[in-house]
């Protein structure tokens, strides 16, 4: 898609600096509420547990990293890295009647070159956020390279539902609801049409599992969710 005079990572990160305040309610309305599930699959699948320490990429308002703070318990830690500004401030937000605040560290920074030793982070998530990022492969490296031997590399994003009807249906729904559902809950039809377009773009399930496994890691695979709408996609550091 065009991006206009901006460069991909400039237009993103202003996008969502933008959309930042109603970014969980339209969330909440898009998945009809089902996000918060969702998220428990992701962690599930990165196995979060108690002791551990666990990166979740592109955190956004911090609603995973939450969900991974309940699972690693007082002794583990959760950084949650974003480039947006305002989606942080977001999460601060969010964070401030969180029981667990204190397992949880936030930090601005650029996932095409994570600040962080080899080997930090007993695994990692990303909700949403490949799709953003100028260089996919690059930062499917730089996860692997921030995680532990055996570690998990997890990712939940749209997919492309193959079951005929519903895949019509779905981007039918999906370019004419999502724009205006941003323009009346949120006064943002431009910076949601962003969203369709990207999840159109962005690489099927079969595809990102793909690369997983060209980037050096192994046990490769997906879970559908949504008949495939949404998928989450996973792989092992060796």
């Amino acid at each position: 898609m065009e991006y206009g005079q901006k460069n991909k990572s400039q237009y993103v990160q202003d996008t969502f600096n933008s959309i930042a305040s109603r970014y969980d309610l339209m969330n909440s309305l898009m998945s009809m509420g089902m996000d918060r599930s969702w998220r428990r699959k992701t962690v599930q699948t990165v196995k979060a547990g108690p002791g551990l320490n666990i990166l979740d990429l592109c955190c956004g308002t911090g609603k995973m990293v939450m969900e991974i703070g309940k699972r690693v318990g007082p002794s583990g830690r959760v950084t949650g890295l974003d480039f947006s500004e305002q989606m942080l401030e977001k999460a601060r937000e969010n964070l401030l009647e969180y029981p667990y605040r204190d397992r949880v560290d936030l930090i601005q920074g650029d996932a095409m070159k994570l600040p962080f030793e080899q080997g930090t982070f007993d695994g990692v998530t990303v909700g949403w956020g490949l799709r953003n990022v100028p260089e996919l492969r690059r930062v499917v490296r730089e996860m692997a390279r921030v995680i532990k031997s055996g570690s998990m590399v997890v990712s939940i994003d749209m997919g492309k539902p193959e079951m005929p009807v519903f895949k019509q249906v779905y981007w039918l729904l999906f370019r004419k609801l999502v724009p205006l559902m941003g323009k009346l809950w949120a006064g943002k039809a431009k910076e949601y049409e962003y969203l369709y377009s990207s999840a159109c773009e962005f690489e099927s399930q079969q595809q990102l599992a793909a690369i997983f496994c060209e980037c050096g890691l192994t046990n490769t695979g997906y879970k559908n969710l949504m008949g495939g709408a949404v998928a989450i996609v996973y792989g092992q550091k060796p």
